[in-house]
């Protein structure tokens, strides 16, 4: 090992901090989707208990804000595991540098991520169907 190689001890801690900062952000994309659909199936709860169906609409706010979380948080794992696999490229291929141990960043602009989050499965596929069982409780309501 050469000077400019950092230690193995600092290559195990690097990855144990992607690693978990990846587990967080699953974590949180979690959470995102079961508070929404927890809130969501309240209000529609509530609001079937006392037939008001001026009132359902209020079951969609929540739906649009967790959607925009979940792809905050979904992009941010997706960069930070793209930031794993390239540190661990870099490291096999010879070409890690040890100022490369330091940078604990996603791999592209966080804006960008996101956009890219929204428009994946995990996020569609959860957040339109939740929108249109509103939809559909609402036509059956009224």
């Amino acid at each position: 090992m050469n000077a400019s190689q950092p230690s193995e001890s600092a290559i195990q801690a690097h990855l144990g901090m992607l690693q978990n900062v990846v587990q967080r952000m699953a974590s949180n994309s979690a959470s995102c989707k079961t508070w929404c659909i927890t809130i969501v199936s309240a209000i529609i709860v509530a609001v079937a208990d006392k037939p008001n169906e001026k009132l359902l609409w209020i079951a969609a706010i929540p739906i649009p804000a967790f959607l925009l979380l979940d792809a905050y948080y979904l992009g941010l794992e997706r960069g930070f595991r793209d930031s794993y696999n390239a540190f661990v490229s870099r490291y096999c291929s010879g070409t890690l540098r040890s100022q490369d141990v330091f940078c604990i960043s996603p791999s592209k602009d966080v804006n960008w991520l996101r956009l890219e989050a929204f428009t994946s499965f995990s996020i569609l596929g959860f957040y339109l169907p939740l929108a249109a069982i509103v939809a559909v409780v609402k036509a059956i309501i009224t």
